[in-house]
């Protein structure tokens, strides 16, 4: 045991800094490689140290998906956010109204998929209003309009009310299946960004699993384009690094996270409980990776990970990654950031 690891309580969850640092910057790169704008959605990390590092390299602001989170990222230092959802909840419209008036620097938007959804936007909007991205989604998708021709009416919907005004179209196109799929989708959004009467709309979308087809698909569009990419930041063992556009297009994320436990028990021949659970890492898209050869994890209870290895014994130390890192930081509300030896040289602080 080496560094903060033989300081520690165990299970301890910690984030390589070498690998946190060239996330950061890769993504940044290939962003500006392709004219793209970066808004990293910060509902993954909620972490004010990781915020600054992102708004640093570059990005042209931050992503939520709820108001909590807004006026959280906010606090972080965030001048311009974008609220990747629909607003119906009149406590927090009122709170966000408030801080717009407050604050004339202040630079928010959100969506809207519906003239009800504007109109609620409307009746809770500061003096300047608010700035309102028009979501075109697909079918069986999470929200969004669901034609060019039923985004294009709310757009216009949206320019002839007071209180909101419009500033562009957005989507997510992670659920597809299929780059084809993205390619057609892509092309709806293109085409509503292009028949809006604005000079230079936003047009938004995920960025996370398919933005090397959005880098090409997108590149001539008459449109700032802005990714709200966010797993990238920590990547991950299995779900994301099964996914990334980088298993395609030259480049790398490199997996950031590392969580270390002890055996437990060894209950059966082959069969070990470790100490760590639901509580500690995430399970939603994929079990923990162990780093340890022979090692299988078959289960994950609360407070225990079952797994399958030979000559394990009570007190051994394993080491695992993970898989989806959205489920990981929110586990956490400090994290140790380490160097190669394991030396503790910086801490993330996490704000769910």
């Amino acid at each position: 045991m080496q560094g903060i690891l033989a300081e520690s309580e165990f299970p301890v969850m910690v984030v390589h800094r070498d690998a946190l640092q060239h996330n950061v910057a890769t993504m940044a790169a290939f962003a500006q490689a392709h004219g793209l704008r970066l808004a990293p959605h910060a509902k993954t990390h909620m972490s004010p140290e990781i915020a600054a590092m992102q708004l640093e390299a570059g990005a042209w602001g931050l992503t939520v998906a709820t108001v909590t989170q807004a006026r959280t990222v906010r606090s972080f230092g965030a001048r311009r956010v974008l609220l990747a959802n629909q607003i119906v909840d009149p406590v927090g419209l009122d709170r966000l109204a408030a801080e717009l008036t407050r604050d004339p620097d202040f630079e928010f938007l959100c969506f809207a998929d519906s003239p009800a959804g504007v109109d609620i936007l409307r009746a809770h909007a500061p003096e300047r209003g608010f700035r309102v991205l028009v979501e075109l989604g697909h079918a069986g998708g999470r929200g969004g309009c669901r034609s060019v021709a039923e985004t294009l009416d709310l757009a216009a919907y949206v320019e002839k009310s007071d209180g909101v005004a419009l500033a562009g179209v957005s989507g997510y196109e992670g659920s597809l299946k299929s780059a084809e799929q993205v390619r057609d989708y892509l092309g709806g959004l293109r085409e509503v960004a292009e028949h809006l009467r604005l000079r230079d709309p936003l047009l938004s979308v995920g960025g996370s699993q398919w933005f090397d087809v959005i880098g090409r698909e997108l590149a001539t569009v008459k449109a700032t384009v802005v990714l709200r990419s966010g797993a990238y930041v920590s990547h991950d063992d299995g779900y994301y690094r099964e996914r990334t556009p980088f298993n395609r297009v030259e480049g790398e994320l490199r997996p950031a996270f590392e969580i270390w436990a002890h055996v437990l028990s060894t209950p059966e021949p082959g069969l070990a409980v470790v100490g760590m659970g639901k509580r500690d890492a995430p399970y939603d898209e994929g079990l923990p990776i162990p780093r340890r050869e022979g090692v299988t994890v078959v289960a994950m209870q609360d407070q225990h990970t079952v797994v399958r290895a030979d000559g394990l014994r009570p007190g051994d130390v394993l080491a695992f990654g993970i898989s989806h890192p959205c489920t990981a930081f929110d586990k956490w509300r400090t994290l140790p950031v380490v160097d190669s030896g394991y030396r503790q040289v910086g801490t993330i602080t996490t704000h769910f």
